[in-house]
């Protein structure tokens, strides 16, 4: 329960969730440490939060909460894009994850995804030829990443490459941890087209580690929920983006 509503507000004080809860200070910080170890959230002096930052991805049990509606009207456009017969790769985002929600509607596919929550959602359609990528697991992300990932992506190549991101300024695309951006970078540089799936609130938005140029994507899809200024600035670098309709 503890976890569920952190996930659920995003953010909370210690002292708010030990009166929620009815124990003590010292009974939250030990299963909030707990959760840290976890991954599930990150503490901070006197709380604890679910949010990302520059350094920290969120879990990926939060990440499914955020923007719903917003990130299944990209995927609305993006499955568009594709065409029965296709081999497709997506990645371990939660915006690749409502474009493969659409998929069995365009069969035959060949899909290769290294997210787990991807796979056991494709092992169910019909028509669909699944390459599950492996790899070592990590559970923040409920994927498969490392080395061996890797090395089983580069014996690819796709027709298209669906890949999410944390942030994105001054035309580039932005990710919090290096493991996933070796990932994500395999994985466009095994696809004949790669396509950029943005919410509005990676926008103008900071992580670590930088992925790729813009311009090195054949599209970019944004939902409507973008800023006159975050869409000025893309328009700057002159990216190829779009705004699918809500």
């Amino acid at each position: 329960m503890l976890a569920e509503h952190v996930l659920t507000q995003g953010s909370a004080s210690a002292a708010e969730l030990a009166e929620r809860f009815q124990v003590s200070l010292m009974t939250i910080h030990r299963d909030l440490d707990e959760l840290e170890r976890q991954g599930v959230v990150r503490k901070y002096r006197g709380g604890v939060t679910a949010q990302p930052s520059g350094v920290f991805e969120s879990n990926v049990a939060f990440r499914m909460r955020t923007m719903p509606a917003e990130k299944d009207a990209i995927a609305g456009r993006a499955v568009e894009m594709i065409e029965p017969g296709m081999a497709v790769m997506l990645d371990d985002s939660t915006t690749s994850l409502a474009l493969a929600r659409r998929l069995e509607t365009i069969t035959p596919l060949t899909v290769v995804t290294n997210f787990l929550e991807g796979i056991n959602l494709l092992a169910q359609m019909r028509d669909i030829r699944l390459l599950a990528l492996g790899g070592d697991y990590d559970p923040l992300h409920d994927s498969f990443l490392g080395v061996s990932c890797i090395e089983a992506i580069e014996l690819l190549q796709v027709d298209l490459c669906f890949v999410s991101t944390s942030a994105v300024t001054a035309g580039f695309a932005y990710h919090q941890e290096q493991h996933i951006v070796s990932v994500k970078r395999a994985m466009l540089a095994s696809a004949a087209r790669k396509i950029l799936l943005l919410d509005h609130t990676k926008l103008s938005r900071t992580a670590l580690h930088r992925v790729a140029p813009l311009s090195g994507f054949d599209g970019v899809i944004i939902d409507a929920g973008a800023s006159e200024e975050a869409l000025r600035e893309l328009d700057e670098h002159k990216v190829a983006y779009e705004v699918a309709a809500p």
